[in-house]
């Protein structure tokens, strides 16, 4: 028999529709509902995509015996952590004020009227019962020490809200924070010398960014053997494209193989970037197998893109096992590759380097294809080309396999990412098919999902969702900056200034000095204003960046002002660099500001493919063929392309050849 949730449109919630436990989902009903019954909430955050989150599906929810207890001692909550990520935050830090870590799926117990008193994140069926029970034991009969504990937790949450403190000219000290970073560096796989690794998109662009603009031969060297290296690992799916979402190894082989469009949409604009700085023949592949990716496997028919792949498929037996799409039996890799399967093993490691469980192997590469091809006495183009054939072999017979299941809702935010990794490897590479894709799903979040002066973050089978947060405005905005960059049409540009007023209006907290998550969360105990980067950059990291570009281009100094005064904020609180990497990445632009250029005239086109093909992504450059009514682009009208360069909006005279501008810009 169905739950309610059998009402939800959540892939993630739709899983658990027919638990025998009567889970609801998070609405002002369901919380007024504990507190007429007087009960304690159980409220059970996860995502489709979890591995952990099925498991504890199958051997708690799945089970009668928990059932029982949690229908009569509790109101239950499930969340899907994406379309309520305010939920998820908040909750988050209570398990983390608690325990000191976190994760999914994450088990908040909490008073009738939302306040946590206990979480977790998963336990085996024993472990959950007995606490339960507990928590029963104790609420009955001493609710005033349960309220203790609210009252503790609530005010340890508010304690984590931002405080107004400006020092006047606050120095960034670059090399204390570098070197700070340096000790937690892989020397050998990259990334952060622990396990499990996560990718960090941001990080990696803070060290691109960090390198282009200062010498730092060993920031760029980290940025270089971290790419390589997670291109070369089992993390990245050489057969069809895109990166699962972390390793549980120090090298990037075995990943926690769901995929998502966060990862891959972010590692778009970072390969493109690298590439320009280290033409590397790696990073142009990988940034084509993710746009191979992301088209074949996460599009939607209106041109949107899916939250997620999951970690777990059917194997050969008939039940769910992690990785079973992804993993190869040695046994099988001989029938299908026959006599190249000798060279197939020296490039992927079919041996006990690549081996991981129970007869199973995960490709890896731990040689460059140069490397590879000198040692087989091939040419290079040799080597691709029996490459391709190998991968094309392993996707017809992987295509026999049972898939994983696909998250198919449509997330604002992340579709806005990927629109700018697109839109970053369009400039690069001027692939027609990037410009395409992006073009396509901008259109449609602006079109369909902005309805009446209100952003929505969910679209699913035709409908639009959930009022959209901090992170969905912010990135939104951002991938409109970016779309402007290549179509410089005015309506772009005037929503993009729109959705920031609305967002000051709505989320700003002025005694806080930053954006609110969620409007109705300013100063209340469980506020969450998102300061810190995780794999997603933080919110107001975002909205530091917007506002600076557009006050730039419409010589607003209410939001350059607002935006150097977040960024200066947050720059004396830094303690650990890699939490506040986009953070950095906005202090460098105000300490070592690129050069902005405007391209103007009849050939501007032209000559703005030309210079995003030639220059660093780091130089702030637009077009237009023709004068617009925004501050930037007010030039007298030429038959005659000019380049504007600029610094701070203060321009130099008009440049009038592109050979004068390269001059310029070498020197």
């Amino acid at each position: 028999m169905a739950n309610e949730l059998n009402q939800e449109t959540s892939p993630y919630l739709l899983q658990h529709a027919n638990n025998p436990i009567h889970w609801k989902a998070w609405s002002e009903a369901t919380l007024a509902l504990a507190k007429s019954q007087n009960k304690l909430l159980l409220v059970s955050i996860g995502y489709a995509a979890c591995h952990w989150c099925h498991v504890m599906e199958h051997e708690s929810f799945e089970s009668d015996e928990v059932a029982a207890i949690q229908n009569q001692y509790f109101v239950n909550i499930k969340v899907d952590k994406e379309e309520r990520p305010d939920v998820d935050a908040t909750y988050m830090k209570a398990v983390q004020i608690m325990t000191g870590r976190g994760g999914w799926p994450l088990n908040v117990v909490c008073l009738p009227d939302g306040r946590p008193i206990w979480g977790g994140t998963y336990f085996r069926k024993e472990d959950w019962l007995s606490v339960l029970q507990q928590l029963h034991q104790l609420f009955t009969n001493d609710p005033e020490k349960v309220e203790g504990y609210a009252m503790q937790l609530a005010e340890g949450l508010q304690s984590m809200h931002p405080v107004v403190a400006l020092e006047e000219h606050f120095l960034v000290p670059w090399q204390e924070i570098i070197e700070k970073w340096q000790k937690s560096f892989d020397l050998e796989y990259g990334g952060h010398a622990r396990a499990p690794k996560f990718m960090m998109p941001t990080n990696l662009e803070f060290f691109w960014q960090f390198s282009e603009k200062k010498e730092a031969p060993a920031v760029k060297e980290q940025l270089h053997r971290t790419l390589a290296r997670m291109a070369w690992g089992g993390l990245f799916d050489v057969v069809e494209g895109g990166f699962a979402r972390y390793s549980v190894d120090i090298r990037w082989h075995v990943p926690h193989f769901e995929k998502m469009l966060y990862d891959n949409g972010q590692l778009l604009s970072v390969y493109a970037k690298a590439f320009q700085q280290n033409p590397e023949f790696l990073y142009q592949e990988v940034v084509e197998k993710i746009v191979d990716f992301l088209q074949n496997q996460l599009r939607s028919p209106e041109g949107l893109f899916y939250a997620s792949l999951d970690a777990d498929s059917t194997n050969e037996n008939g039940t769910l096992e992690e990785g079973a799409f992804y993993v190869w039996k040695k046994e099988e890799l001989q029938d299908l590759l026959k006599h190249d399967f000798e060279k197939f093993t020296d490039l992927y490691n079919i041996n006990e380097f690549g081996y991981w469980e129970h007869g199973n192997y995960v490709l890896i590469q731990n040689q460059t294809y140069l490397e590879f091809a000198q040692k087989w006495q091939m040419t290079f183009a040799e080597l691709i080309s029996l490459k391709n054939q190998w991968l094309q072999i392993l996707k017809e017979a992987r295509d026999l396999r049972p898939k994983p299941r696909l998250d198919d809702k449509v997330i604002t935010s992340w579709n806005a990412m990927t629109i700018i990794g697109l839109l970053d490897a369009y400039e690069v590479f001027q692939q027609p098919k990037y410009w395409q894709l992006a073009e396509q799903a901008m259109q449609f979040l602006i079109q369909n999902l902005y309805q009446n002066h209100q952003l929505y973050r969910i679209y699913h089978h035709g409908i639009a969702k959930t009022e959209a947060f901090l992170e969905d405005y912010a990135y939104m905005i951002q991938a409109l900056l970016h779309y402007f960059k290549s179509k410089p049409e005015l309506a772009i540009l005037t929503l993009a200034k729109e959705l920031t007023d609305l967002v000051l209006d709505q989320f700003y907290d002025a005694e806080r000095g930053f954006f609110a998550f969620h409007p109705q969360q300013k100063n209340t105990w469980n506020a969450h204003y998102e300061i810190e980067d995780n794999v997603i950059p933080s919110a107001n990291a975002i909205m530091a960046k917007n506002l600076r570009i557009l006050g730039l281009l419409y010589a607003n100094a209410y939001y350059e002002t607002l935006s150097k005064q977040m960024t200066q904020q947050v720059m004396q609180q830094v303690d650990y660099p890699s939490a506040y990497s986009h953070w950095l990445q906005e202090a460098l632009h105000w300490e070592l500001p690129a050069k902005e250029i405007l391209i103007f005239g009849p050939q501007a086109a032209f000559y703005f493919k030309k210079f995003t093909q030639t220059y660093s992504l780091k130089h702030q450059v637009y077009f237009s063929e023709k004068s617009l009514p925004i501050p930037f682009f007010q030039r007298p009208y030429t038959e005659q392309t000019l380049f504007y360069v600029c610094e701070h909006g203060a321009c130099l005279q008009p440049i009038e050849t592109w050979e004068e501008l390269e001059k310029l810009m070498i020197v």
